[in-house]
Formats: C-alpha cells, sequence, structure tokens
C-alpha cells in the first residue's frame, strides 16, 4: 500500500499484512513488552521487524529500537522515522536526517469513527470540510483522524511537546493529499502530507525533506 506513496530514492520502508512470532527482539526491545498481552508484544515485534528491514534500505545496520519519550521510536543517531499498525497492517518509514527532517505515519481500518469521537478530535472548520467531501468510498472522518495521527508523528520529534487534536487544522483533499497548520508555536508552519484508501484500509504519511534534500544537495 504504501510505496506510492513515498518519495522515490528518500526513505526506506517496509510493510505486513499480519504479524510475525515475536522471536528476534533484541532483549531491551522484548523487556519493554514483557508484561504486555501477546497481542501487544506480537505487534511490536513486527513493528520493530519492518523498522529494521527499512533502516537496512538505507544501509544503517541493526540495532534495538527501543521506546521513548510518549512511545516515540528511540532510532539509530542520524535517523528519523515512524512506525504503525492497526487491525491488519503494520508499516516503518525510515530516511537519513541529513535528508529527511521528520516523518508522520498512521493506518487506521477504513470505517466511521465510534459516536461522538469525532467532535472530540476536530475543530468545526474540519467537521465542515467533511461534510463538503460528502458520503460514499472514503470514512473521511477516520481519515482525518489518521491524518492528525501522522501530523502528531511529525510533530513531535521536532518539538519533543504534546500537540492535541484540536491544535492542529488539517484539510483533507479528495485528490489524496493533506495539509495541516499547527495552531501553537511550531518550527514548521504547515504540514503536507498523502493518503491512500485500499484494502479496507486507511494510510496517511508526511516526509518533510531537509533543505539539502530539497535543494539537491
Amino acid at each position: 500500500m504504501i510505496a506510492e506513496l513515498l518519495p522515490a530514492g528518500l526513505v526506506g520502508w517496509a510493510e505486513r499484512f499480519d504479524d510475525v512470532e515475536p522471536d528476534d527482539l533484541y532483549p531491551q526491545e522484548a523487556a519493554t513488552v514483557a508484561r504486555a498481552v501477546p497481542k501487544r508484544r506480537r505487534e511490536f515485534a513486527t513493528g520493530r521487524r519492518l523498522a529494521r528491514r527499512a533502516l537496512a534500505e538505507l544501509g544503517v545496520p541493526p540495532a534495538p529500537i527501543l521506546p521513548g519519550d510518549r512511545g516515540a521510536p528511540g532510532w539509530p543517531a542520524g535517523v528519523v522515522g515512524s512506525i504503525t499498525h492497526c487491525p491488519g497492517y503494520r508499516a516503518a518509514v525510515v530516511g537519513l536526517s541529513d535528508r529527511v527532517t521528520t516523518i508522520g505515519l498512521d493506518a487506521e481500518p477504513d470505517e466511521p469513527l465510534p459516536p461522538g469521537v469525532l467532535d472530540e478530535v476536530s475543530l468545526p472548520a474540519e467537521r465542515d470540510r467533511i461534510a463538503q467531501l460528502g458520503p460514499g468510498g472514503v470514512s473521511w472522518d477516520r481519515l482525518l483522524f489518521c491524518a492528525k495521527e501522522a501530523v502528531y508523528k511529525a510533530w513531535f520529534p521536532l518539538t519533543r511537546r504534546w500537540l492535541g487534536f484540536t491544535e492542529a487544522h488539517v484539510d483533507l483533499g479528495p485528490d489524496g493529499t493533506f495539509t495541516a497548520r499547527p495552531l501553537v508555536s511550531t518550527p514548521v508552519e504547515q504540514f503536507s502530507g498523502v493518503w491512500r484508501s485500499e484494502k479496507n484500509l486507511l494510510l496517511a504519511v508526511i516526509v518533510l525533506p531537509s533543505d539539502g534534500a530539497r535543494s539537491g544537495r
């Protein structure tokens, strides 16, 4: 699902639609989920295996990827990235920090949010936009949630601060793009992302190239 959403030659990626047995974790990683339920351990192990496969595409040797602040993956020095999992899908995208400033990735089932959740995670203007897009084809409310999760995952490594759902305005485009404007002090005034709906899944991705990558240096 993810390959067509990513800038060619800039990042490494890997995805799966199921889990693998959690038998190849580093001891430090296994310790972080030792008390978790089996489902969580499997998700975690698959995410780490995919992350190491993505790192290998960039020539980065395998290493433990431990959860850090607010659960964000602790990448090797010189690497930025994002991991996601939802029922039926797991993926990881990574980049070298001299070419990519930050990455945000989220996957969700393509189904409506539970009643009442949209009002809690959205701004009035975002709900108006969803109403304009209309029913049919895509669960726009869930896609908005998915895009906001991707925005947070791109935001947090840059700021090390929480970003609430209503602290960024997301504008969904029916053409498979979206933009997000943080409404709080931020080093990035606007994020641009892409989304996809396929196999009853939603995927939202933000890859922010560095100034050097954008200029071709």
